[in-house]
C-alpha cells in the first residue's frame, strides 16, 4: 500500500526497518528558526531526516519575493536524494505543528513529480507519547539527486493571482488564523488584512481536538461549504508565507477534492507591494 495524503503512526511503525521508506522531520518554530533542529538532534523518529524550512524547504529571501519562496528545483532534487529518497520510495513527513510544516515538503516532493508521500497523522506528539521507537542518532546523507522530472504541482505567481480574481477564475482561501485574516493582528508581515476576494480556512481547522486529521468525509463537507459549487481546480491556496497553505491544499487532496493549487508567495509577497 502507498500512502500519498496521511499516514498513520502504526504504518510508519510497521515500516521503520523498510529501506524503501524514507522519514523526514519538519519540526520548526517562526520563534526560534533553531529550536526544530535541537529537538531533532535531541530524539527523533529513528531514522529521521532533519529538514529545516528555512534551509531545505525554502529559496533565499528576496527584495520582491515571500518571505519562503519555492527553493530551486536542483537543489531540491539533491537535498531529497540525499535523504535516500527515489521515485520508489514511500517518504513520511512529521513535526509537532499538527502537520503544518510537514505540508510544504509534501507539496514540494509532488512538485518534484513525487507521489508516495504523506504526512504523520498526530505528528511527534502522538508518537512520542505511544512510547514508539526514537533515536539520536544521525542518518548518513548520500551524494545522490532526485531524477529531473516535470513540474506536476501548480502553482500561481502574483501576477497569476492578480489576474486569475479579475476574471473570477479561482476561489482563493487563506489558511491563517481568523485574527490574522481579518487584519485584527498582524505579527510578521509588514501590513495587516488580507488579498481582497480570499476566503478565510484556518488550517488548524484541519484537526481534531487530539491534533489528528479529521475523517475525510467531514472534511470533504467542510471544504465544499466554501467552494459553492466551485471545481476543486478552481481553488488557489495560501497562508502568510505559502506554508501552512499546503496544509488545506493536503486536507482537500485527503478528502478526495483534487486539484487545487498553492500561491507560494501568499500574504508576505502581496503585502511587500502594499507599502
Amino acid at each position: 500500500m502507498r500512502y500519498q495524503t496521511i499516514v498513520s503512526d502504526e504504518a510508519l511503525l510497521n515500516h521503520l526497518p523498510d529501506p524503501h521508506w524514507v522519514i523526514v522531520d519538519c519540526r520548526f518554530s517562526l520563534a526560534d528558526t533553531e529550536v526544530g533542529r535541537r529537538a531533532w538532534l535531541s530524539s527523533h523518529i529513528r531514522g529521521a531526516h532533519y529538514a529545516h524550512l528555512n534551509e531545505a524547504l525554502s529559496g533565499p529571501v528576496t527584495q520582491h519575493g515571500g518571505r519562503h519562496p519555492l527553493p530551486n528545483r536542483e537543489e531540491l532534487r539533491r537535498r531529497v536524494g540525499s535523504w535516500g529518497v527515489t521515485p520508489k520510495s514511500q517518504v513520511v513527513a512529521y513535526d509537532a505543528a499538527g502537520g503544518a510544516m510537514a505540508a510544504r515538503l509534501w507539496w514540494l516532493l509532488r512538485w518534484l513529480g513525487h507521489r508516495d508521500v504523506a504526512v504523520l497523522d498526530g505528528g511527534w506528539q502522538r508518537w512520542q507519547a505511544s512510547g514508539l521507537p526514537v533515536s539520536r542518532d544521525q542518518p548518513i546523507e548520500l551524494p545522490s539527486c532526485y531524477p529531473d522530472t516535470e513540474e506536476s504541482q501548480p502553482w500561481l505567481s502574483t501576477e497569476g493571482v492578480v489576474q486569475a480574481l479579475e476574471e473570477n477564475a479561482i476561489l482563493l482561501i487563506d489558511a491563517r488564523a481568523a485574527e490574522r485574516f481579518s487584519g485584527q493582528v498582524e505579527p510578521i508581515d509588514p501590513v495587516a488584512g488580507h488579498i481582497p476576494g480570499a476566503v478565510n480556512r484556518p488550517q488548524q481547522e484541519n484537526l481534531d481536538k487530539s491534533g489528528r486529521f479529521k475523517p475525510a468525509l467531514l472534511l470533504r463537507d467542510e471544504f465544499e461549504a466554501l467552494l459553492h459549487g466551485r471545481n476543486p481546480s478552481e481553488v488557489v491556496h495560501m497562508c502568510g508565507s505559502g506554508v501552512t497553505a499546503c496544509h488545506n491544499l493536503l486536507a482537500m487532496e485527503y478528502a478526495g477534492l483534487s486539484g487545487s493549487r498553492l500561491y507560494p508567495g501568499s500574504w508576505s509577497e502581496w503585502s511587500r507591494a502594499l507599502k
